[in-house]
């Protein structure tokens, strides 16, 4: 493969989310996900809230981070659920919360509802030094939503916001991550997921404006590409 491109395996590395969260992961699956970061240099595994302790045991004493989904994959669980999940999943070791934002009543405009929902649980990460990404499942919502969505993570104190759980109809598109960048600014991150495949996506994602990635294509993704600084190909 030839392509323009200054990225490295390792510079890539650094922002991926190498995840998994199939109903069906079993623990060695979590011990190959977490080795596999590790060897590869990922920012972060994420896991089921299950898994968080067996994937803190096993990345204790190196660089790679603990993510984990509250409120997966649908955003429905009432406010004081989503706090005891955040919660128990930091004090077994979880660093990153990875929450989906209550979909429907940011649709029904029940505005006020959605910026207290987001702000408890940004809290909780704060209080324990973790940070907090907010899933918006860009896919279900229109483009003034995308915006109001982008925003009340920002009001919340949000540290990312983020594409797709990689559940619903679509995932990560070019287009809503440069939207969201536009949106969010330097205030938060912007992380793509659902759908990466590929490393043609993966720069994409980045280079229109993306921080961190999530996927679970992360080897087929970072075998692509040199573990050097590559020659750039005219």
């Amino acid at each position: 493969m030839s392509f323009r491109t200054g990225w490295t395996r390792e510079m890539l590395a650094a922002r991926i989310d190498h995840t998994l969260l199939r109903p069906e992961a079993m623990p060695r699956d979590i011990d190959q996900l977490c080795e596999e970061a590790v060897r590869y240099g990922c920012a972060a595994v994420c896991v089921n809230s299950i898994y968080v302790a067996r994937a803190a045991s096993w990345l204790a004493g190196t660089p790679v981070k603990v993510a984990t989904v509250v409120a997966f994959p649908l955003g429905a669980s009432p406010t004081a659920i989503k706090v005891a999940e955040a919660a128990i999943a930091l004090s077994q070791g979880a660093q990153e919360i990875d929450m989906v934002l209550p979909v429907g009543l940011l649709k029904a405009g029940e505005i006020d509802v959605v910026r207290a929902d987001l702000g408890a649980v940004v809290a909780v990460c704060h209080a324990a030094g973790a940070l907090c990404k907010v899933i918006l499942e860009t896919a279900l919502l229109t483009a003034e939503e995308k915006a109001l969505a982008a925003r009340l993570a920002v009001e919340a104190g949000a540290d990312f916001v983020k594409t797709s759980t990689g559940f619903g109809p679509g995932g990560a598109t070019v287009e809503d991550v440069a939207f969201l960048r536009q949106i969010v600014g330097t205030s938060a991150g912007v992380k793509a997921a659902g759908g990466i495949r590929t490393v043609e996506q993966a720069i994409a994602m980045l280079e229109a404006g993306a921080d961190r990635l999530g996927t679970s294509a992360t080897v087929a993704i970072l075998e692509a590409l040199p573990p050097v600084s590559p020659t750039i190909m005219e």
